[in-house]
């Protein structure tokens, strides 16, 4: 919106030019998400309290989070507010990139506020029926992968790349596209909600990887880096910089809140909509692998209930005092705090796993 006043502007005088940058746009996109974050947080809280939208607490859960009853949820709809505001100020909207990852947005955060509210409105900590949650996932998921596919443009968009092996890639068909984009961006909307389990925990990594997940965009949509870097050229991805420093800035306005002890939880409204998006962007970018790697967090915290699950079912046993695994540290006896730390540590150093590989080709 913003970008196109200033095109404009810039025929009067040269210095409006400086906003066709990326990164000064991204610079923009993020302080504006922070500020906007800020400046509405308070009264997103006070809404979410009068409306009573406190979260339910699992009775099976550590015992204490029973002192977190009645703190107000679904605040990831502060997160996804200010990154659309952002985005729509900031980004280019004639690049379709920009307006899928929004589409896959908008509609996993939809699906996310409707579990919130059986939550808030039954008590019920269990919220919508699995099935009903999954068959939407798998509708907006599918959705995105056709979208993706028929409107690919370079064979570059439609390759599977292995990150540290440079003449590794791999053609994909229609069909083996659409299934790996589903899968990242189903899998990656709950993985993000399974770790967004304690204070701060969830949103720390969304805003590491998507600061990285920037970076490749922006690689990815320059030509000369894209050929230096040898990574896939995918033109018109360098706009998705907007979103990934819009969520960055959101994400830390929303952490200023949620930080433990937390004044407000994001709730799935949020959790479901930023793993699509994460996920997305990757499958966009052609770094589906890489994500793996930096979101490590949110796969590790995901194998841990299937693990769980499966070894419960099969032998009887648990393998974990509870699963995600974030609370089977908590029963071992380390307080919260400890746990989200060591656990945004781990990020960093994932992160920076990931961000190697643009070099070790």
């Amino acid at each position: 919106m913003l970008l196109e006043l200033t095109r404009w502007l810039e025929q009067l005088e040269g210095l409006f030019g400086l906003f066709g940058y990326l990164t000064f746009r991204g610079i923009l996109a993020a302080l504006t998400a922070l500020f906007l974050s800020l400046w509405w947080g308070p009264a997103v809280i006070r809404k979410l309290a009068q409306y009573k939208g406190g979260q339910p607490i699992r009775q099976d859960g550590p015992q204490t989070h029973f002192s977190k009853a009645g703190t107000p949820t679904m605040g990831g709809g502060l997160i996804l507010l200010t990154v659309l505001a952002s985005t729509l100020l900031w980004g280019d909207l004639r690049n379709r990139y920009v307006w899928v990852v929004l589409a896959v947005m908008v509609a996993f955060g939809a699906i996310g506020w409707w579990d919130d509210w059986i939550k808030i409105v039954k008590r019920d900590p269990n919220g919508m029926r699995s099935r009903t949650k999954y068959a939407l996932q798998s509708l907006f998921g599918l959705a995105a992968g056709l979208f993706l596919l028929y409107t690919a443009d370079t064979p570059a968009a439609t390759t599977f790349y292995i990150p540290f092996f440079k003449a590794v890639a791999l053609p994909l068909a229609g069909l083996s596209f659409v299934v790996i984009a589903y899968f990242w961006i189903v899998g990656f909307s709950n993985a993000v909600n399974l770790t967004d389990g304690l204070d701060g925990l969830a949103i720390m990594p969304t805003v590491l990887v998507a600061c990285a997940l920037g970076v490749f965009a922006y690689a990815s949509g320059h030509a000369q880096f894209a050929e230096y870097l040898q990574i896939p050229r995918v033109p018109g991805a360098g706009e998705l910089v907007i979103i990934c420093a819009a969520i960055a800035g959101a994400g830390l306005g929303f952490l200023w809140f949620n930080t433990y002890p937390a004044m407000v939880f994001m709730g799935d409204i949020g959790a479901l909509a930023l793993g699509a998006v994460l996920g997305t962007v990757a499958v966009i970018v052609r770094q589906e692998l890489v994500l793996v790697v930096m979101g490590g967090i949110f796969v590790i915290e995901t194998l841990s209930v299937i693990i769980q699950v499966a070894s419960f079912k099969l032998t009887g046993k648990r393998v974990f005092r509870m699963a995600p695994i974030h609370h089977h540290f908590e029963l071992k006896g380390w307080p919260e705090p400890r746990v989200i730390v060591r656990f945004w540590i781990i990020s960093v150093v994932l992160v920076l796993v990931g961000l190697a590989t643009l070099k070790v080709r």
